[in-house]
């Protein structure tokens, strides 16, 4: 990981403040910030940010949305086998960065009292269905949890994930 904090060390400045297991960006006591400034100034998604510059994704993350993004941690990412990030990071392997990436993705914005005590599955930006079971104590989608709801933000909200979800199809070079 500490490849990873080399490419970019201007966007993992820790601008956050975390009370036990909630996020609480400091932005939201100001102005409320879009998807993509959360995921490059949160000190818990270095990795994301990462890999959603390398896929080119954080100018379409700061568009209008409203979207929804289950955000793997940086947690998530350290539980993919043994060199995966940085083979995503290669330029072969953008394509298959972006699918991964936008099957985190679903269009509006779903607050988890949206979907309490429900099994949804909606189709993600990727293309393929996500399923998801809020009906029991944990909210899950595919085979993450759900760790932290509903962090607001200006363009949607984003769900924080313990798991990197992989769609099917897709293969990793």
């Amino acid at each position: 990981m500490l490849f990873l904090k080399r490419l970019t060390p201007p966007l993992f400045t820790a601008l956050a403040l975390f009370t036990s297991d909630a996020l609480v960006p400091a932005q939201a006591a100001t102005a409320k910030a879009d998807i993509a400034d959360i995921a490059v100034k949160t000190c818990e998604f270095t990795t994301l940010a990462s890999v959603l510059e390398a896929a080119g994704l954080i100018d379409t993350l700061k568009g209008k949305g409203p979207y929804t993004v289950f955000a793997p941690n940086d947690d998530a990412f350290a539980k993919l086998p043994s060199g995966t990030v940085e083979k995503l990071l290669m330029p072969w392997n953008k394509k298959a960065l972006r699918a991964i990436l936008s099957y985190h993705v679903v269009p509006g914005k779903v607050m988890s009292s949206d979907i309490a005590g429900k099994k949804v599955s909606p189709a993600t930006v990727q293309g393929q269905k996500a399923s998801i079971d809020a009906s029991g104590s944990a909210v899950q989608i595919e085979n993450a949890k759900v760790v932290q709801a509903d962090v607001d933000a200006s363009n949607g909200i984003i769900h924080v994930i313990d798991t990197v979800m992989i769609p099917k199809g897709v293969k990793i070079k």
